[in-house]
């Protein structure tokens, strides 16, 4: 009797720490929403779909390459549609640039404003005055996808919510996304009919967010917590735990958006980013997005082109104190090809027969081209290492001197 009663308080205590306790809770965006049955995955583009080498289960994607930017695959790219969550990754941008420039740092202490804490959706429970640092707020939007942790960060950044969304769509304008436009931090849609953006917008910031490998330390978390373990953070992300090369970075839900993910993962040197939006559950975003990237994986690599150091030489100068001028060699950033068309890659140097001076150093004396065949990939100005003065008569004189007395020529007063 004793020991069923032990059991049974034992029992009791362990439900009422879980009613309690923040542990008893776990942020995780609402993946598992339940999509309106008024929900449909456009398939007006038939002809398309079939056009394209896997199977594509949502109303836009896009397959791109992160370090050239290079769209591989696209479906709808530019149909503007609810992002939901996704939006995230430009909240994390601003945040990543703030930190680069050291507006702000990742010891920072936040206290949560009114505003903040009344955000709906996955949250991380904040209450008014609560302190958290910039970096567990990170982590939360990250990671949990929290709409309070996310505006949070905004307000610390720019001061207030309508001053963070500001910056949002300044920096979309200035990434190129022309069809974007955001209402808030969070992608919370029920309320607004406005805030839209497309596939390819998504690419072109979630490229940018990647040139930040710091973030990639956030993105490809697959569980962590906060209050000192009393708040369990899962990622929303499955690819995280069981795709090879995963990096990130968001997934996104509503009832509006459907099924949404930018999934970016890294083999070797290459980088892709697919965008699913629209999916109709969470199986098709992500198994539309492991297509993409299987197929990008299989059929792409990226080569690095050489310049063949022979066609660089230096350039002469006419009426120059010196006779020729250097060349500056430039770095060449790599190309994607398709695998088995590395021999189609060509690189071709053109130079300047000659430059009459004076010749400013940084002047443009010809260029480097990168063809893929006759498609023009890259061209690199060459310009020249330094400068060279125009001849004047007494420099002509000092010259003729100097050859006379050591029987080399000389360049006196050089830039």
């Amino acid at each position: 009797m004793r020991k069923a009663f032990v059991f049974l308080l034992s029992f009791v205590l362990l439900i009422n720490n879980a009613i309690t306790c923040h542990c008893a809770e776990v942020v995780k965006e609402e993946d598992e929403i339940n999509l309106p049955s008024s929900f449909t995955v456009s398939v007006e583009n038939k002809e398309e779909l079939k056009r394209l080498p896997v199977e594509i289960k949502a109303r836009s994607a896009v397959l791109m390459e992160a370090s050239t930017g290079e769209v591989l695959l696209e479906y709808n790219a530019d149909t503007k549609l609810f992002p939901a969550s996704v939006t995230k990754i430009m909240t994390i941008l601003l945040v990543a640039e703030a930190l680069d420039s050291k507006k702000i740092t990742l010891q920072d202490k936040v206290s949560c404003s009114e505003n903040a804490a009344s955000k709906g959706g996955s949250q991380v429970w904040l209450e008014p005055g609560e302190v958290m640092s910039v970096d567990e707020l990170l982590r939360a939007t990250v990671i949990g996808s929290a709409n309070d942790a996310a505006t949070l960060l905004g307000e610390h950044i720019a001061g207030s919510e309508t001053a963070f969304i500001d910056l949002m769509n300044e920096r979309a304008k200035e990434l190129g996304m022309k069809n974007t436009f955001f209402v808030n931090a969070t992608g919370l849609d029920d309320t607004t009919d406005e805030h839209l953006t497309t596939a390819r917008d998504i690419a072109i910031m979630s490229r940018e967010l990647l040139k930040y490998e710091f973030i990639t330390k956030y993105t490809t978390v697959w569980m962590d917590s906060l209050r000192d373990g009393e708040t369990e953070l899962v990622n929303t992300n499955k690819l995280v735990r069981f795709y090879d090369g995963t990096t990130g970075l968001k997934t996104g839900t509503t009832a509006k958006a459907g099924c949404c993910v930018s999934a970016s993962a890294k083999r070797g040197e290459l980088h892709l980013v697919a965008v699913v939006m629209g999916s109709a559950n969470s199986n098709d975003r992500f198994n539309t997005a492991k297509a993409m990237l299987n197929w990008g994986f299989s059929n792409y690599i990226l080569h690095q082109p050489a310049i063949d150091k022979e066609t660089i030489s230096e350039v002469p100068v006419v009426d120059g104190i010196r006779d020729s001028v250097n060349v500056k060699t430039p770095s060449l950033a790599p190309v994607l090809v398709k695998k088995g068309d590395k021999d189609k890659i060509i690189v071709k140097t053109e130079l300047c027969k000659d430059v009459e001076a004076p010749v400013e150093m940084n002047q443009v004396l010809g260029k480097v081209s990168v063809y893929s065949g006759e498609r023009l990939l890259n061209e690199y100005p060459l310009k020249a290492k330094n400068a060279v003065r125009k001849l004047d008569f007494f420099s002509a004189f000092l010259k003729i001197l100097n050859y006379i007395s050591n029987g080399e020529e000389s360049y006196p007063f050089e830039s």
